[in-house]
């Protein structure tokens, strides 16, 4: 039997959303249904600006306490104070709860159903995919997790899963279509109201998408990278979101990726190889 393979997530951070109004409060905010999301499920989601600008992508975990928003790590600050901003007379706090679980990347047969929430005994464990899951400990439950996997091992299976993640290099950069995230079930088009609904709506229903993610393999990048492509010569044509290794995940315009223009890390690299992506980009 192959052994389980474990690996400390330091990249991510959590918020914490708690009170009367937390659910509500979320399901305003974010592009996903918050107010039908039950126990034992969690979802994906995003945040925008006003603009439909993307501040910030979510892993939404119900728990005992209201719901965990796991999020790049870099961005806690400044999402928690903007958040906060929206809360007005609502009954709910948003707190910053990074160091109240250890963050756990764990790869074994029993990983659950993808996006099932188990909770016990001081953890949190959700299937991402089938083999693999996060698992969040409280400090009094952490014991017994000894890491064996680097976490570039979990960067680049979010890479090849197609997980957009959000970070300071690349926040305000792209409406959530532009990075698959209703490709990966983080966008309800049926929902109500939410900052730059509007523009995400008319992005999906006229067209208006002339960017993709698609994911790349053949040079060591990082994100907010610029790239380049031989159709549009002299200047950047895509951005790098998340990177692991020699993969990658990045915008590019969909008219490159339809010519199957070479595009590469710097006008006189070597082109980088387009993959498949798991939902079809």
């Amino acid at each position: 039997m192959a052994e389980t393979r474990i690996a400390k997530l330091e990249n991510y951070g959590l918020l914490q959303a708690a009170g009367d109004d937390a659910r509500a409060f979320l399901h305003a905010q974010l592009t996903n249904d918050i107010e039908h999301l039950q126990p034992g499920h969690a979802r994906v989601a995003g945040w925008c600006s006003a603009k439909g600008r993307l501040l910030a992508t979510f892993l939404v975990i119900p728990h005992a306490g209201g719901f965990l928003l796991q999020l790049s790590s870099d961005l806690v600050p400044t999402v928690l104070k903007r958040l906060s901003m929206f809360v007005l007379r609502s009954k709910v706090k948003i707190s910053d709860a990074t160091g109240q679980w250890a963050q756990f990347g764990v790869w074994g047969p029993d990983a659950g159903e993808p996006l099932a929430v188990r909770e016990q005994a001081g953890r949190i464990a959700v299937g991402v995919e089938p083999g693999r899951s996060l698992v969040l400990a409280a400090e009094s439950a952490s014991a017994g997790f000894s890491p064996n996997t680097p976490a570039a091992d979990w960067a680049l299976a979010e890479v090849r899963a197609g997980r957009a993640l959000i970070e300071s290099s690349t926040q305000d950069q792209f409406v959530p279509q532009m990075v698959n995230l209703e490709l990966a079930g983080g966008v309800d088009f049926r929902k109500g109201c939410y900052p730059g609904q509007e523009i995400v709506a008319r992005a999906q229903y006229r067209g208006a998408v002339k960017r993709r993610m698609v994911r790349l393999r053949g040079a060591v990048l990082h994100a907010g990278q610029e790239l380049y492509s031989d159709d549009l010569p002299g200047q950047p044509s895509g951005t790098v979101v998340n990177a692991a290794g020699e993969e990658s995940l990045a915008v590019l315009q969909t008219a490159t990726v339809e010519a199957k223009s070479p595009v590469r890390a710097q006008p006189d690299a070597a082109p980088l190889e387009i993959l498949a992506l798991p939902y079809g980009r």
